[in-house]
């Protein structure tokens, strides 16, 4: 078992830099959470793990899991701090991989974008998100790459909180099993192509 962690942490800090890539699903851990609008970041990194055949691992900070793609080494968070301290694993694990400023990406749950609707940017503000305002507190700037995956917004005025905190409707899921599958689609150009690229491909959709 320690040969098998040994390989584990050396293969993180012998890949090189610029070959090294990290993204960082948004959401809340416990069952409680599990599945909800909210947690739509764990539940796309999690359809990406299962796509590339890898296990998520109990880390600091966080659960962490790693892939290759086209010669690049991906690396999946899911913090474990809740969503409002996101920003504390997000800045842990980006210096302990030595991440470069423009190969690590949020994905992030937007109320604002219709049920399916995904946009990839380079830049933003938080929009009322806690878990970005806690990632652009932690890492001292809006400008980085992040996946925001429309939830939709079929509540009425005050509604939102128990909106996104719930789960979604049999219909919604389905449309949602369709939305992670393009999402990862999404998150594996990024890896392959660079954000401009990607940002082209898909936000014309």
């Amino acid at each position: 078992m320690w040969k098998f962690f040994s390989k584990w942490f050396s293969q993180k800090e012998t890949v090189d830099s610029s070959m090294k890539y990290l993204i960082i699903g948004l959401g809340n851990m416990g069952s409680e959470y599990e599945h909800t609008r909210h947690n739509i970041g764990f539940d796309v990194v999690d359809k990406l793990a299962e796509l590339e055949e890898v296990s998520f691992k109990n880390e600091v900070l966080g659960d962490l899991a790693h892939f290759k793609h086209k010669g690049r080494m991906v690396y999946l968070l899911k913090p474990s701090t809740f969503m409002n301290l996101s920003g504390k694993a997000t800045r842990y694990w980006t210096q302990k991989l030595k991440i470069a400023s423009n190969q690590w990406l949020v994905v992030v749950d937007e109320f604002q974008f219709d049920l399916g609707t995904i946009k990839l940017q380079k830049k933003g503000g938080p929009g009322g998100h806690n878990g970005l305002k806690s990632v652009e507190a932690m890492m001292q700037s809006s400008v980085y790459p992040r996946l925001r995956v429309g939830i939709g917004h079929d509540f009425r005025r005050g509604g939102q909180v128990d909106y996104v905190l719930g789960r979604w409707t049999d219909e919604q899921a389905k449309t949602i099993e369709k939305v992670k599958e393009e999402a990862c689609k999404v998150l594996k150009s990024f890896v392959a192509i660079g954000l401009d690229r990607a940002m082209t491909m898909y936000n014309r959709k």
